[in-house]
């Protein structure tokens, strides 16, 4: 008989740095996440109409290709799915209100901090 595999955790990172997307998206591969890596916010978007309430967690950072930024894609992210754990990152000081529990982090951030960060968002989510 075969044993079903345990649900792993799932992460949207938005990035249109490919290396930068890649990066984070194999940090959080290694952390047994399933990851959808987005250039845009427009495609993340769809991503959120189709997939929204099973992600765990977004980051994405605040310049992106496209019409939107990142702050605007918390917004929409939060709205779609309250609980989803949302990291927004930037390279220059944030001036703009992020969602309610949406999370800013200055660039650069540490590897270890996204894993940390994801599997504490991961767990929070469970406990809810």
């Amino acid at each position: 008989m075969e044993q079903a595999r345990p649900l792993r955790a799932r992460a949207l990172v938005v990035e249109d740095d490919p290396m930068q997307r890649q990066m984070i998206g194999l940090l959080l591969e290694e952390s047994d996440f399933d990851v959808i890596e987005c250039a845009s916010a427009e495609a993340a978007e769809a991503v959120l109409q189709r997939d929204g309430e099973d992600l765990d967690l977004m980051m994405t950072d605040v310049e992106l290709a496209g019409y939107k930024d990142g702050v605007e894609l918390a917004h929409i992210a939060k709205r779609r799915n309250p609980a989803l754990g949302v990291i927004v990152t930037s390279g220059k000081p944030l001036r703009r209100k992020l969602p309610d529990g949406a999370k800013f982090w200055s660039k650069p951030w540490a590897p270890l901090d996204v894993i940390r960060e994801a599997e504490r968002m991961v767990l929070a989510r469970a406990r809810a």
